[in-house]
Protein backbone atom coordinates (compact mmCIF):
# COMPACT_ATOMS: atom_id res chain seq x y z
CA UNK A 1 0.00 0.00 0.00
CA UNK A 2 1.72 3.14 -1.22
CA UNK A 3 2.20 5.61 1.82
CA UNK A 4 2.40 8.83 -1.03
CA UNK A 5 0.27 12.10 -1.50
CA UNK A 6 -0.80 13.31 -4.38
CA UNK A 7 -2.61 16.78 -5.16
CA UNK A 8 -4.93 16.94 -7.36
CA UNK A 9 -4.99 20.79 -9.07
CA UNK A 10 -8.16 21.53 -10.52
CA UNK A 11 -7.42 23.77 -13.47
CA UNK A 12 -10.51 23.13 -15.85
CA UNK A 13 -12.90 25.95 -15.21
CA UNK A 14 -13.75 28.18 -17.38
CA UNK A 15 -13.03 31.32 -14.94
CA UNK A 16 -16.20 33.22 -16.42
CA UNK A 17 -16.35 36.06 -14.23
CA UNK A 18 -12.53 36.69 -14.36
CA UNK A 19 -13.07 36.71 -18.05
CA UNK A 20 -16.34 39.48 -18.30
CA UNK A 21 -13.71 41.88 -16.79
CA UNK A 22 -10.58 40.74 -17.94
CA UNK A 23 -11.36 40.16 -21.36
CA UNK A 24 -12.60 37.25 -23.30
CA UNK A 25 -9.39 35.99 -24.08
CA UNK A 26 -7.39 36.16 -20.64
CA UNK A 27 -7.29 33.04 -18.17
CA UNK A 28 -7.18 33.93 -14.90
CA UNK A 29 -4.43 31.16 -13.80
CA UNK A 30 -1.44 32.32 -16.33
CA UNK A 31 -2.54 36.23 -14.60
CA UNK A 32 0.50 37.63 -12.82
CA UNK A 33 0.71 38.23 -9.20
CA UNK A 34 3.12 38.37 -6.46
CA UNK A 35 3.07 35.75 -3.62
CA UNK A 36 4.48 35.38 -0.12
CA UNK A 37 7.73 35.49 -1.20
CA UNK A 38 8.05 38.31 -2.99
CA UNK A 39 7.77 36.99 -6.16
CA UNK A 40 5.67 37.44 -9.10
CA UNK A 41 4.54 34.62 -10.94
CA UNK A 42 1.20 32.99 -12.78
CA UNK A 43 -1.55 32.11 -10.65
CA UNK A 44 -1.29 28.64 -11.45
CA UNK A 45 2.47 28.88 -10.98
CA UNK A 46 2.17 30.04 -7.43
CA UNK A 47 -0.35 27.16 -6.44
CA UNK A 48 2.51 24.39 -7.87
CA UNK A 49 5.40 26.03 -6.18
CA UNK A 50 3.56 25.70 -2.74
CA UNK A 51 2.75 21.99 -3.35
CA UNK A 52 6.05 20.92 -4.54
CA UNK A 53 7.54 20.27 -0.91
CA UNK A 54 4.67 19.15 0.63
CA UNK A 55 3.15 15.98 -1.88
CA UNK A 56 4.33 13.50 -3.88
CA UNK A 57 2.79 13.44 -6.77
CA UNK A 58 0.66 16.55 -8.37
CA UNK A 59 -1.58 16.14 -11.19
CA UNK A 60 -3.00 18.76 -12.93
CA UNK A 61 -6.53 18.51 -14.73
CA UNK A 62 -7.07 20.90 -17.62
CA UNK A 63 -8.98 21.54 -20.81
CA UNK A 64 -7.98 20.74 -24.25
CA UNK A 65 -7.83 24.58 -25.60
CA UNK A 66 -5.49 25.35 -22.36
CA UNK A 67 -2.30 24.37 -23.59
CA UNK A 68 -0.24 26.96 -21.44
CA UNK A 69 -1.70 25.37 -18.60
CA UNK A 70 -0.44 22.38 -19.84
CA UNK A 71 2.65 23.03 -20.85
CA UNK A 72 3.69 25.05 -17.32
CA UNK A 73 1.72 21.81 -15.46
CA UNK A 74 4.41 19.62 -17.23
CA UNK A 75 7.41 22.19 -16.55
CA UNK A 76 6.55 21.62 -13.01
CA UNK A 77 6.51 17.59 -13.36
CA UNK A 78 2.53 17.29 -12.77
CA UNK A 79 0.73 14.60 -14.61
CA UNK A 80 -1.45 16.25 -16.69
CA UNK A 81 -5.10 15.24 -17.18
CA UNK A 82 -6.86 16.99 -20.18
CA UNK A 83 -10.71 16.57 -20.02
CA UNK A 84 -13.15 19.12 -21.53
CA UNK A 85 -14.62 18.90 -17.99
CA UNK A 86 -18.86 19.33 -17.38
CA UNK A 87 -17.76 20.14 -13.42
CA UNK A 88 -15.91 19.60 -10.72
CA UNK A 89 -17.04 16.16 -9.53
CA UNK A 90 -16.07 15.04 -13.49
CA UNK A 91 -12.89 16.51 -12.56
CA UNK A 92 -11.54 14.91 -9.08
CA UNK A 93 -12.74 11.49 -10.39
CA UNK A 94 -10.52 11.09 -13.15
CA UNK A 95 -7.37 12.69 -11.60
CA UNK A 96 -8.32 9.79 -8.85
CA UNK A 97 -8.64 7.88 -10.90
CA UNK A 98 -5.54 8.33 -12.99
CA UNK A 99 -4.10 8.09 -9.81
CA UNK A 100 -5.79 5.53 -7.52
CA UNK A 101 -3.17 4.39 -5.24
CA UNK A 102 -1.82 6.85 -2.25
CA UNK A 103 -2.34 7.06 1.52
CA UNK A 104 -4.55 10.38 0.66
CA UNK A 105 -5.57 12.98 -1.78
CA UNK A 106 -5.14 16.96 -1.95
CA UNK A 107 -8.13 18.65 -3.69
CA UNK A 108 -6.44 21.92 -4.78
CA UNK A 109 -8.59 24.56 -6.80
CA UNK A 110 -5.43 26.20 -9.30
CA UNK A 111 -6.52 30.05 -9.09
CA UNK A 112 -5.81 30.00 -4.92
CA UNK A 113 -2.55 30.84 -5.45
CA UNK A 114 -2.27 32.39 -1.87
CA UNK A 115 -2.20 29.86 1.12
CA UNK A 116 0.68 29.81 3.22
CA UNK A 117 3.02 26.79 3.38
CA UNK A 118 2.22 25.80 7.24
CA UNK A 119 -1.30 25.27 5.83
CA UNK A 120 -0.20 22.72 3.35
CA UNK A 121 2.01 20.83 5.72
CA UNK A 122 -0.87 20.82 8.11
CA UNK A 123 -3.35 19.60 6.08
CA UNK A 124 -1.13 17.42 4.58
CA UNK A 125 0.23 15.87 8.33
CA UNK A 126 -3.35 15.49 9.00
CA UNK A 127 -4.36 12.69 7.22
CA UNK A 128 -6.42 9.84 8.16
CA UNK A 129 -7.58 6.46 5.53
CA UNK A 130 -11.06 7.55 7.39
CA UNK A 131 -11.41 11.24 7.69
CA UNK A 132 -11.47 14.13 5.44
CA UNK A 133 -9.39 17.29 6.37
CA UNK A 134 -10.09 20.94 5.93
CA UNK A 135 -8.89 24.33 7.03
CA UNK A 136 -11.64 26.25 8.64
CA UNK A 137 -11.03 30.08 9.14
CA UNK A 138 -13.76 32.20 10.82
CA UNK A 139 -15.74 29.51 10.98
CA UNK A 140 -15.39 28.84 7.38
CA UNK A 141 -14.45 25.49 5.34
CA UNK A 142 -11.23 26.65 3.21
CA UNK A 143 -8.75 24.79 0.18
CA UNK A 144 -7.01 22.47 -0.14
CA UNK A 145 -9.38 19.83 1.12
CA UNK A 146 -7.41 16.49 1.90
CA UNK A 147 -9.17 13.22 1.89
CA UNK A 148 -7.43 9.83 3.17
CA UNK A 149 -7.69 6.83 1.33
CA UNK A 150 -10.62 5.25 2.21
CA UNK A 151 -12.60 7.91 0.12
CA UNK A 152 -11.00 6.66 -3.08
CA UNK A 153 -13.92 5.07 -4.62
CA UNK A 154 -15.99 7.60 -3.72
CA UNK A 155 -13.93 10.00 -5.21
CA UNK A 156 -13.56 8.00 -8.30
CA UNK A 157 -17.56 7.90 -8.79
CA UNK A 158 -17.85 12.40 -8.45
CA UNK A 159 -19.86 13.65 -11.33
CA UNK A 160 -21.19 16.90 -12.35
CA UNK A 161 -20.68 20.65 -11.34
CA UNK A 162 -20.45 20.34 -7.87
CA UNK A 163 -17.09 18.98 -5.95
CA UNK A 164 -16.26 16.58 -3.05
CA UNK A 165 -18.57 18.45 -0.40
CA UNK A 166 -20.99 15.92 -0.84
CA UNK A 167 -18.72 13.67 0.66
CA UNK A 168 -18.70 15.55 3.71
CA UNK A 169 -22.17 14.26 4.90
CA UNK A 170 -22.07 11.59 7.46
CA UNK A 171 -17.87 11.57 7.32
CA UNK A 172 -15.43 11.96 10.27
CA UNK A 173 -13.94 16.20 9.41
CA UNK A 174 -10.95 16.62 10.73
CA UNK A 175 -11.38 20.56 10.95
CA UNK A 176 -7.75 22.44 11.41
CA UNK A 177 -8.56 26.01 12.34
CA UNK A 178 -5.79 28.39 10.66
CA UNK A 179 -5.19 32.22 10.53
CA UNK A 180 -4.76 32.15 7.12
CA UNK A 181 -7.06 34.30 4.91
CA UNK A 182 -5.36 32.56 1.84
CA UNK A 183 -7.46 29.43 2.21
CA UNK A 184 -10.38 31.58 1.35
CA UNK A 185 -9.10 33.52 -1.63
CA UNK A 186 -9.89 32.70 -5.08
CA UNK A 187 -8.68 34.77 -7.90
CA UNK A 188 -12.38 35.29 -9.44
CA UNK A 189 -11.95 38.85 -10.70
CA UNK A 190 -8.52 40.62 -11.62
CA UNK A 191 -8.80 42.64 -8.45
CA UNK A 192 -7.99 39.59 -6.35
CA UNK A 193 -4.59 39.48 -8.01
CA UNK A 194 -4.14 42.11 -4.99
CA UNK A 195 -3.81 40.06 -2.22
CA UNK A 196 -4.34 41.62 1.49
CA UNK A 197 -3.41 38.93 3.92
Amino acid sequence: MSDTVCAVVLAAGLGSRYRQIAGAHRNKLLAQCTGYDGIERSVLEHVLVGLKPFVDKIVLLTRPQYCSVAELGLQYGCEVVVLESPGMGDSIAAAVAAEPDHRGWLIVLGDMPFIHADTLKRVVNSLEDDAISVPVREGAFGHPVGFGRGFGPALRSLAGEKGAKRLFKGARVIELSVEDPGVLWDVDVPAALDFKS
